[in-house]
């Protein structure tokens, strides 16, 4: 290969490098934005369920799976919950849901939430029964199911409060509570436990969604 071919190769490269890093601010900055606009929106859920008292979160991960005649029972309680309260869920990537009202932005929430994770370690590591290390490298990877861990990170890094309706029998209800800061707004999910959690809305405000936002959507 010829010098000028080796310099075109490297400016190709750092040229490259340059826009991925200009497109990841891209991201940041409309994520901000997009928090900002729907915190606006938060408390139709909570205003349903104002009635329901809470449990004391205690942050932990999900070590039982049900088998599939309890899990059954289960996801058909939460059903039950859902519709005498007028609730919908959406499914998938919950919390991108909730603050930026898309699933789009999920690998950006994950990524906020496992730097909370690694740099606040001692707030959450006495709860992860396993070498801490192990655990939030798991929890980088895309794909990896969120838990109760997860979730006070998630609370604490946004400044939210995350209320939960549960599928448990004796408690259906659980707020996770930002640890050291008031929380700016809450967020609603659902969750069938030790299964999964998803986003909630009145029906209502259900959100129709036939193909995924685009950036160019939001300007």
């Amino acid at each position: 290969m010829m010098r000028s071919e080796i310099h075109s190769v490297g400016e190709c490269s750092r040229s490259t490098s340059f826009s991925s890093q200009l497109d990841n601010e891209d991201d940041r900055m409309i994520a901000v934005v997009l928090s900002e606009e729907y915190a606006k929106m938060d408390g139709a859920v909570g205003r349903r369920l104002s009635n329901l008292a809470s449990i004391p979160h205690i942050p932990r991960i999900n070590t039982y799976i049900p088998n599939f005649s309890d899990a059954s029972f289960d996801h058909q309680r939460l059903l039950d919950r859902l519709n005498a309260y007028g609730l919908y869920e959406v499914k998938f990537r919950a919390l991108s849901d909730q603050i930026y009202k898309s699933p789009e932005y999920h690998k950006h929430v994950r990524k906020e939430v496992v730097k909370q994770l690694k740099d606040y370690h001692s707030l959450y590591e006495g709860h992860v029964p396993m070498k801490y290390k192990h655990y939030y490298k798991k929890m980088a990877k895309s794909g990896e199911w969120g838990d109760h861990v997860t979730l006070q990170a998630a609370a604490d890094k946004f400044a939210a409060k995350i209320c939960l309706l549960t599928s448990f029998r004796d408690s259906c209800f659980i707020e996770i509570i930002p640890q050291y800061q008031a929380p700016e707004r809450e967020l609603w999910l659902s969750f069938w436990s030790e299964v999964h959690y998803n986003s909630l809305y009145e029906i209502k405000d259900a959100p129709m969604r036939n193909k995924p936002r685009k950036k160019h959507w939001l300007f």
